[in-house]
């Protein structure tokens, strides 16, 4: 079956009347990759799941218990901070009204994110982003070989998600990795997850999440002239900044003082990062 139909014929089955027209698209990004994520050079705090639900086997580690995760949103919420989207983050951090955010992004668009997840957001006034797979909605996580099956979110689900005030992104076309891809398949990967996912949703989707959090280059700025305002990857690089934000992976062992420490590590690193990139900048104006 062509995906890309199957996919925007299950939005036209769902309800879905309201898709934006092609020229309501958001222009393509002339941002450089590595610009900063706001003022002031750190990364903002973004915590990564995946993720929410009961699994007596998972290989990748990739599960928190319903249990847990209560846990840990209570303990931010206690430190003072609120959990947002990525999206709010960055519009926040532009303004300069960030201080007490951490962004909550949950990726692969795993159903229980709506069934589990949400209502514990809700209950303390949190948003947060999920990446979902466009051409897999409905389906399962069939990429991860060796761990537990888990239902993806359905076409309506992503609608009913998007239409509340949760902030939708993309995780591609088929959770592939993009670097080392051709040129046309990377644009294919960012442009038309994209263009099905606004028809999904009814507007516009502006964040990407690398799959596997793998990102070069070339998967950077196929993601900004795709138009997108932001990216999120995993570790700092040579590339963090606006189209490749570092995160913290957060799992079911990750208590109060875990989360202190990450907390903490990542600080340092983006004190190393910025330090890397000053030593670049010297050797660079030397020559």
């Amino acid at each position: 079956m062509d995906t890309e139909r199957g996919t925007v014929r299950s939005a036209a089955q769902a309800g879905v009347t309201d898709a934006p027209p092609h020229r309501a698209r958001l222009p393509r990004s002339r941002r450089p990759v590595g610009e900063p994520p706001g003022p002031g050079s750190t990364s903002p705090w973004i915590l990564m799941y995946h993720s929410v639900a009961v699994e007596e086997e998972d290989p990748y580690q990739l599960t928190v218990s319903p249990q847990r995760f209560a846990e840990q949103i209570a303990w931010l919420h206690r430190r003072g901070r609120r959990g947002v989207s990525v999206r709010e983050l960055m519009r926040a951090r532009a303004a300069g009204r960030d201080e007490r955010l951490v962004g909550l992004t949950f990726d692969d668009g795993y159903a229980d994110f709506a069934r589990h997840a949400v209502p514990i957001l809700q209950a303390y006034g949190f948003t947060a982003t999920a990446y979902v797979v466009a051409d897999l909605l409905g389906q399962a996580n069939d990429w991860d070989a060796k761990g537990p099956r888990k239902k993806l979110l359905t076409v309506q689900e992503v609608t009913e998600l998007a239409a509340a005030g949760w902030e939708i992104g993309s995780h591609g076309l088929g959770h592939q990795s993009l670097p080392g891809l051709p040129a046309d398949v990377l644009t294919t990967q960012t442009r038309e997850s994209r263009r099905l996912l606004e028809e999904v949703v009814g507007g516009p989707v502006t964040g990407f999440c690398y799959p596997y959090g793998d990102v070069d280059l070339p998967a950077a700025l196929a993601v900004r002239d795709a138009g997108y305002d932001y990216a999120v990857a995993i570790a700092h690089s040579p590339l963090t900044g606006r189209f490749a934000l570092p995160r913290c992976y957060v799992g079911d062992r990750d208590g109060a003082w875990r989360l202190r420490a990450k907390r903490g590590r990542h600080r340092l690193r983006d004190t190393v990062t910025e330090l890397r990139r000053a030593r670049v900048a010297r050797r660079r104006a030397a020559r």
